[in-house]
């Protein structure tokens, strides 16, 4: 790696690049699923190449190359340059970036279990043991179980002189059980929605899920679904449980603050943002009680978001982003970081591979724990709907207007758990429900979920990112609204 990424720099540079910066990169994966008690799909894929970022003549240019031949990475690289003069010619203004300290780093992510160790037969037999256990269940039509496991090794060299090597071992599982009947699908997941539980860890937290455990408490769920009231609808309090949450900071928290979506570079693909540069430290995101961070350390926990350096170079950082229910941060780079009067990036510039320019991207965005447990949540609250484990999501292009389903829902009555509610959904504008939010449960409740699934760009880049949530109280939301009569 070492060879190849400082040829393809001193080519960068020689061919007029004012800065210059090389990742090469190594990613392995496999994805294991199963379906009705037969393997569905055994997928083991590799690559490896090299993409070159520079400045030149006041522009960006980026090029990338799987053929690492001496050769190869020298096309690239002037390839970068040639595509930079070129961009210069249409330029609106001089790319400038905020200063950054050479670095010369060497980072491997915990990992007790490789998964790659773990052999597919013993993957595949405990997921036909998950299916087994949900098929038992009379009622239920479908068993899907899956598992993914990524190795991801990355060398990053820049012309400051900087030289990082990263290694990281990403793993995700998880099964959803269906019913249909009477011309109604009704589903349960565990531990999440989409794929599971996804965290930068090794298979040691496959083993930590417990699947088998719980296979038939959720498809008895799902099958229960069937004879379920369906969910009123109506301006009620609502309590969501800790993923769906982790679902509503991702697009209501994390999406907004990415700030080339505020300054108009994302337009094209996701849209815009409400969240303007004249609302920074003057906008009230949410009630005094909403603290909300996007932090890449690893003291933040193993989220798809953590690592110790971005793409750029620059070190994972914890930056606010609501205090005390103000807005007070934005997710940057080293580029946008002037913009906000910021004079260094926050550490949020992230490619999906080596063939992807680096662009900004969440982190672990997480709303800080309260106080206090579910159970004891639950028995403050008189009259509300409990959510969990998200169905579906829409969110205007600006993000700002929302309307969420979830899997299942709990009706609370007098500080207790009644009827089973199907089909729940609840709706609201962004800072509204934010500042609706008045409980939000302590630490013991608190995960740090992962969203394997989150695309941006153009062409578009598959990410994960982390978001780290507890239950919460709502007062007044409005629900029910995409089934009411």
């Amino acid at each position: 790696m070492n060879s190849l990424a400082q040829r393809a720099l001193d080519t960068a540079t020689a061919k007029g690049a004012g800065y210059a910066d090389v990742r090469v990169l190594d990613i392995r994966q496999r994805y294991l699923s199963t379906r009705n008690g037969r393997a569905s799909e055994v997928r083991e894929s590799q690559s490896c190449g090299l993409g070159v970022r520079v400045i030149a003549d006041g522009a960006w240019g980026f090029a990338s190359t799987d053929d690492l031949t001496q050769g190869g990475v020298d096309r690239s690289a002037a390839q970068a340059v040639a595509i930079a003069r070129a961009s210069a010619l249409c330029k609106k203004q001089e790319a400038i970036l905020a200063p950054e300290e050479k670095v010369v780093d060497r980072w491997v992510a915990a990992c007790r279990i490789d998964p790659f160790s773990v052999p597919v037969s013993s993957c595949l037999d405990l997921m036909l043991k998950v299916d087994a256990e949900i098929r038992a269940v009379a009622g239920i039509t479908l068993s899907e179980c899956s598992m993914d496991f990524r190795r991801i090794e990355q060398l990053f060299v820049s012309s400051l002189g900087s030289e990082i090597y990263q290694l990281k071992t990403q793993t995700g599982a998880g099964f959803v059980a269906t019913s249909f009947q009477n011309n109604e699908i009704q589903r349960r997941s565990f531990p999440n929605s989409f794929g599971g539980q996804h965290q930068t860890r090794g298979y040691e937290l496959v083993e930590e899920m417990d699947l088998v455990g719980n296979a038939r408490r959720i498809a008895e769920q799902a099958v229960a679904l069937h004879k379920a009231d369906q969910c009123p609808s109506g301006v009620r309090d609502i309590i969501l449980g800790s993923s769906q949450l982790g679902l509503q900071i991702h697009e209501s928290i994390g999406h907004p603050i990415e700030l080339d979506r505020v300054l108009g570079t994302e337009a094209n693909f996701a849209g815009m943002s409400f969240l303007t540069i004249e609302k920074l430290n003057n906008l009230r995101y949410g009630s005094e009680i909403v603290n909300a961070v996007a932090d890449a350390t690893v003291a933040h926990g193993p989220g798809l978001g953590t690592f110790a350096y971005d793409d750029e170079g620059v070190p994972a950082q914890c930056t606010p982003i609501i205090k005390d229910g103000q807005f007070v941060g934005y997710l940057t780079s080293r580029e946008t970081a002037a913009a906000v009067g910021q004079a260094r990036s926050s550490g949020a510039m992230r490619a999906e591979s080596w063939n992807r320019i680096p662009i900004i991207r969440m982190t672990n965005v997480s709303v800080l724990p309260g106080k206090g447990s579910l159970a004891e949540l639950i028995a403050s609250t008189d009259d509300a709907i409990y959510f969990e484990t998200n169905r579906s999501w829409s969110i205007d292009d600006r993000r700002y207007n929302f309307q969420f389903g979830t899997e299942f829902g709990w009706e609370i009555k007098n500080g207790k758990i009644g009827r089973m509610l199907k089909n729940p959904t609840y709706a609201g504008i962004t800072t509204e429900f934010w500042n609706s939010c008045d409980a939000i449960c302590g630490p013991e409740e608190w995960v740090l979920w992962g969203t394997p699934n989150c695309g941006k760009g153009q062409p578009m880049q598959t990410m994960g990112t982390g978001h780290g949530a507890s239950p919460a109280r709502f007062r007044k939301v409005q629900v029910g609204v995409a089934y009411a009569g």
